[in-house]
């Protein structure tokens, strides 16, 4: 039996604190911020230096990933297999409704400028295979252009200058036609309706371009003399004697 004198052994126990007993992991989390903020500012200074292409798709693309994804898709089958042709059809026909209310607004300016109303009855506007094609038809009491000349008229003048208002700010690009009837063109220097449908073409393409049209935005001029009547019956008719204004879809290829 032990003597109660005697006291138990005192044990002293050692605690090892570790760097990061008074932070914890909050140093981790205020780097992980830092990364990402650092990110960040690399992917801005990223498209900022990209064309206006790029940027444009990467705004798309937030705004609706799914449908920037198919569009994707749809450039990449070129628009002719899979899902791709789906897409390529619905961009089709929304260009097809914007053209055609372009195609209306044009048509309202026409009809209130004063001098210009009865014109507008000469004015057809539909969409066609190439685009939207607007024609200025000629009438036995109204004629666009001296006969036989490619002169044109004061008031042919503020009518292209309606229509090149109406579609200055489109990306479009554009094609201009020039038609005859078939009543033979007199001339012994050779000077034929295909010179003379080519001449007036080229004519309202210059006032288009005077009025703010871009000379790139032109694809081309053709004249087909009266291989194209409007009026086919009547070969005669003051109608063939046209003037035609393509505003081409978007992406849509030549002799396509």
């Amino acid at each position: 039996m032990e003597e109660q004198g005697n006291e138990a052994p005192i044990r002293i126990v050692r605690k090892k604190k570790g760097h990061a007993g008074h932070h914890g992991g909050a140093w981790k989390v205020a780097y992980a911020d830092f990364v990402t903020a650092m990110m960040a500012l690399f992917i801005v200074l990223w498209i900022v230096g990209q064309s206006k292409q790029v940027k444009e798709y990467i705004a798309n693309y937030f705004k609706d990933p799914g449908a920037a994804f198919e569009n994707t898709k749809a450039s990449l089958n070129g628009g002719k297999i899979g899902a791709g042709e789906a897409t390529a059809e619905e961009f089709l026909k929304r260009q097809e409704a914007n053209l055609q209310a372009v195609g209306k607004e044009i048509m309202k300016e026409i009809a209130g400028k004063p001098g210009l109303s009865d014109l507008s009855k000469q004015i057809r506007i539909e969409v066609v295979k190439e685009g939207l094609r607007i024609e200025l038809l000629e009438s036995p009491n109204a004629v666009f252009f001296d006969v036989g000349t490619a002169n044109m008229h004061d008031d042919t003048k503020k009518l292209l200058a309606v229509i090149a208002a109406g579609i200055r700010d489109l990306p479009n690009h554009l094609i201009l036609e020039g038609h005859t009837d078939s009543r033979r063109y007199s001339s012994a220097l050779g000077y034929t309706n295909f010179e003379l449908s080519t001449d007036r073409a080229n004519s309202a393409r210059r006032v288009l371009v005077a009025e703010g049209l871009p000379e790139v935005r032109f694809d081309e001029v053709r004249g087909y003399a009266d291989t194209m009547l409007r009026n086919a019956a009547d070969p005669l008719d003051a109608a063939n004697r046209r003037i035609s204004i393509i505003l081409k879809f978007e992406g849509k290829k030549d002799h396509e």
